[in-house]
């Protein structure tokens, strides 16, 4: 099956175009912010947009082409623009917090590339500009790729973490301290037995330090990329 990239930006053939692929993508990604990924229907795109549903077919084969647009749309707003500086710490970390507020701002990212990440072109680029923060360190290029992907793996399984709680505060309609107020009595039962004395601990004293949702993300990047220091050459 022909790759999405390979196909022409504007169909060779038929009426001039109406919209161009770009509108395309900007409609998807106001669905999909707004909605959720599930939301996504070669129909509706055709609705947000004027078109008729069989005229998008010029433009993508379905929708799997339209999320690898959505994601590659997506992955450009991956780059601090000062990255490479020539800290490999400073820009991992960079890359990292970055990354995590894309995917704040297009809560459906985490679930699709937990699967498959973007070839597109700004995919591509990103990529090629994370690799190239570790280059130069003395590594192979597949314990370079392990060390780049091991922080993105990060990233994407903190934020899935994150939005899988606001998915379940949307489908249940209660908050984190709503849903523990319905648990009292069954963690009452729990920590009276006296089996679980670390468990007990996190119920009595857990939120005095790295309350912040920020905070926490940016400690455990820290400990992630001070185990990649420790792993270099001279390390």
């Amino acid at each position: 099956m022909e790759n999405v990239w390979m196909r022409p930006e504007r169909p060779a053939r038929g009426p001039r175009p109406g919209f161009s692929r770009a509108q395309l993508t900007e409609a998807a990604l106001r669905v999909a912010d707004a909605e959720g990924l599930d939301a996504i229907s070669m129909r509706r795109l055709a609705a947000e947009i004027g078109s008729g549903t069989m005229s998008l077919y010029r433009y993508v084969s379905g929708k799997d082409d339209v999320i690898d647009l959505m994601v590659d749309a997506v992955s450009a707003e991956f780059l601090p623009p000062d990255v490479p500086s020539g800290d490999w710490r400073a820009d991992l970390r960079a890359l990292a917090i970055q990354g995590r507020q894309a995917m704040h701002r297009h809560p459906w990212m985490a679930r699709v590339t937990a699967t498959r990440q973007s070839s597109g072109p700004n995919g591509v680029r990103t990529f090629e500009r994370a690799l190239s923060v570790v280059d130069g360190l003395g590594l192979s290029i597949d314990v370079m790729l392990a060390l780049v992907g091991s922080v993105f793996a990060y990233v994407n399984g903190y934020v899935a973490a994150e939005m899988g709680e606001l998915e379940a505060r949307r489908r249940t309609g209660l908050d984190v301290q709503q849903w523990m107020a319905r648990q009292a009595p069954y963690l009452e039962t729990l920590l009276k037995s006296g089996d679980h004395p670390l468990f007990a601990r996190v119920v009595a004293e857990s939120g005095r330090e790295l309350a912040d949702p920020d905070e926490r993300f940016a400690y455990g990047l820290d400990r992630l990329l001070d185990g990649i220091a420790a792993a270099l050459p001279g390390g």
